[in-house]
């Protein structure tokens, strides 16, 4: 069985740095859903039962899944989430500026994002591989220095896959021309590293920024 500490060591040389966008080159998404809690004055809690029943009204799986692979819209899954928060409120809330509110939250990550820059200055190919939403490309895309710093980004709105299914890495080292083995990928979420590691990445799970800058040099020293 893999390790599934922080850092896996997959073996050889590590060619790509592949990185998350959200909660590791930004400041953590919690941020962003405590923002929308506050925007519409609906809890967390409440947040999560409409998603649930929304799940189990449907196919099972999260509406926010979908959105992420792309198989539904930002407006259908608006809709499909106002169906199942209208019960539990009373009302059928309007959800304004859902995506506005959510990246306003957001701050780039400066100390991961000059790593980033680092790992490129080095020699290595870079790939960011982000769960994402095809209408929200042209918010994040303004936040970061994607374009000189990555070579390719793999988004699940785009691709039609999601972390931690494996075609979506897959598909990010076909791009790079690499093997998982020559690659070093960083999440904020350990389902997803170990997914990763489960392919013969080498991974490393972001907690803060100096833990994750501390390990990434390691895995590459």
């Amino acid at each position: 069985m893999r390790s599934r500490g922080p850092v896996a060591e997959a073996g050889g040389t590590i060619e790509a740095v592949v990185s998350d966008f959200g909660g590791v080159l930004t400041t953590p998404l919690m941020n962003s859903f405590l923002a929308l809690q506050d925007a519409h004055g609906i809890s967390a809690e409440v947040f999560g039962k409409a998603m649930a029943a929304a799940a189990e009204a449907g196919d099972g799986e999260s509406p926010l899944f979908k959105l992420e692979r792309g198989d539904v819209t930002e407006a259908q899954f608006l809709e499909t989430l106002r169906d199942g928060l209208e019960p539990l409120l009373g009302h059928r809330p309007e959800l304004h500026r859902f995506r506005e509110v959510f990246f306003e939250a957001l701050d780039p990550n400066e100390p991961m994002i000059e790593l980033m820059r680092e790992c490129k200055r080095s020699g290595r190919r870079m790939a960011m591989l982000t769960n994402n939403v095809q209408e929200w490309e042209p918010l994040w895309r303004t936040m970061l220095p994607v374009d000189e710093i990555f070579e390719t980004v793999v988004d699940s709105g785009f691709v039609g896959y999601r972390k931690p299914e494996p075609q979506i890495y897959e598909i990010t080292v076909e791009r790079l021309g690499l093997p998982a083995s020559a690659c070093l990928f960083v999440d904020d979420l350990e389902v997803n590293c170990e997914a990763a590691r489960e392919l013969g990445f080498t991974a490393v799970q972001y907690r803060d920024a100096d833990q994750a800058i501390a390990e990434v040099r390691a895995a590459l020293a």
